[in-house]
């Protein structure tokens, strides 16, 4: 057993704000050997140059299996409940040559050009779903708006029919609430597995314009994606694109309203159209808080050596993409948020062969989002004491509970409240 040497780590004051601990580390112990609340070991690597390197370094494997420790490698890594799903065939968690194989052919549907087409979709959801408190001067910004939002967006653009949407929903809310219940989780996996399977057997007789369609043409025409692997394909997709845009929003909207002046300036840009300054503003989100604090694991194929630290052979290494993207180092006056900033080369959705697919879409889901609650909101403001508010367990992501907002009401002719969206 590590003995633990620094400030503590994984407590309730390090989840509200982690920052000065990770500063610590930067500066102490850049690539630290630390014991997870899950009890296993694993480095966490916090200086820029350091987790750039590593995201980057093909001597670390993504393979739970290569986990030196086999009873940790059974279920206390990657996603809670992937193992007795059957979902471990994902982009998350293999290596070349068949990473290669799986993202191609998974980027080959999950294109710019589909993406950029779904935007007026994007736009309608934000709307609606602002109709449904915008009339009653209160809501909770997390509950009501950041976790709807891409569960609705995903499933459409997976092309999980309407009636079905609200089964993806009351799963989501499973693995998003019961985060630190590995057995909650694990059930909300395998419930939507086993539908995503149903469904891409399904589609494979009614092909449509939707992403899971795309994901059959692609196996369909040479290189060959098994049905098994369409589905932990679809699942990561959803898993992978539904918690981080909750956090981006939410991290993003506390951020702004604990900054005023900085909110400021995004109402002008959002009030004058400007979408290239409010793409600037949602990439310096990504970097001040962004929605992933931790890059998913990573296991030494060989010893090798990281920021100074002699790394054995099938040792977990965990990137703290949230200490790398406030390091001085390689960002000026990092715990300052700057809208503006235009040096923006942040880690908050990786880098090298892994950099998250998604990030388009999020990134398009966080703007339109943004955009809205200006828009309708001008005078949004916290509604609670901040030290009442929450953060999820969980090693990887890093997010609010619940983000409870007040404001001026909006007229009743505008929204008369969201329906099925």
């Amino acid at each position: 057993m590590v003995e633990e040497v620094g400030p503590a780590l994984f407590d309730r004051a390090f989840a509200a704000d982690p920052y000065p601990a990770y500063a610590w580390l930067r500066e102490h112990a850049p690539v630290h050997r630390a014991v997870l609340p899950s009890g296993v070991e694993a480095w966490l690597v916090t200086r820029y140059a350091d987790a750039r390197r590593a995201l980057a370094d093909p001597r670390l494997s993504k393979n739970p299996g290569r986990h030196s420790a086999a009873e940790h490698a059974t279920g206390r890594v990657g996603i809670p409940g992937e193992r007795s799903a059957n979902v471990m065939t994902h982009l998350l968690n293999i290596d070349p040559p068949d990473h290669t194989r799986l993202r191609r052919l998974v980027s080959a549907a999950f294109t710019p050009r589909r993406v950029a087409e779904f935007e007026p979709r994007v736009r309608e959801l934000t709307g609606r779903l602002v109709d449904g408190f915008a009339g009653r001067g209160s809501a909770d910004l997390i509950g009501e708006f950041a976790f709807p939002l891409p569960i609705y967006a995903i499933c459409d653009l997976l092309g999980v029919p309407a009636a079905d949407q609200e089964d993806f929903r009351r799963w989501a809310g499973m693995m998003l609430h019961t985060s630190g219940k590995r057995g909650g989780v694990g059930r909300a996996v395998k419930r939507m597995r086993g539908y995503l399977g149903e469904l891409i057997h399904r589609k494979r007789g009614d092909l449509g314009d939707d992403l899971i369609s795309g994901l059959i043409r692609a196996s369909d025409h040479g290189e060959q994606l098994s049905e098994e692997e369409a589905a932990a394909m679809a699942f990561i997709l959803l898993f992978a694109g539904f918690e981080t845009t909750v956090n981006l929003i939410g991290n993003g909207m506390l951020a702004l309203l604990r900054h005023p002046e900085q909110l400021a300036r995004a109402r002008a840009w959002v009030a004058a159209g400007d979408e290239a300054a409010l793409t600037r503003a949602v990439e310096e989100l990504l970097r001040y808080d962004g929605p992933v604090e931790l890059a998913t694991w990573r296991f030494a194929n060989e010893p090798l050596t990281l920021g100074g630290q002699r790394v054995a052979r099938g040792e977990p290494v965990l990137v703290v993409l949230a200490a790398a993207d406030r390091d001085p180092a390689r960002f000026a006056d990092p715990d300052r948020l700057d809208l503006g900033r235009r040096r923006n080369p942040h880690l908050g959705y990786g880098h090298g062969i892994h950099y998250c697919l998604g990030a388009p879409l999020a990134r398009l889901e966080a703007r339109a989002a943004l955009g809205e609650l200006l828009r309708r909101l001008p005078d949004v403001r916290i509604a609670v004491d901040e030290a009442e508010l929450r953060w999820r367990g969980g090693l990887i992501m890093r997010g609010l509970r619940a983000l409870p907002v007040e404001f001026s009401p909006e007229p009743k002719s505008v929204g008369d409240g969201v329906s099925a969206v």
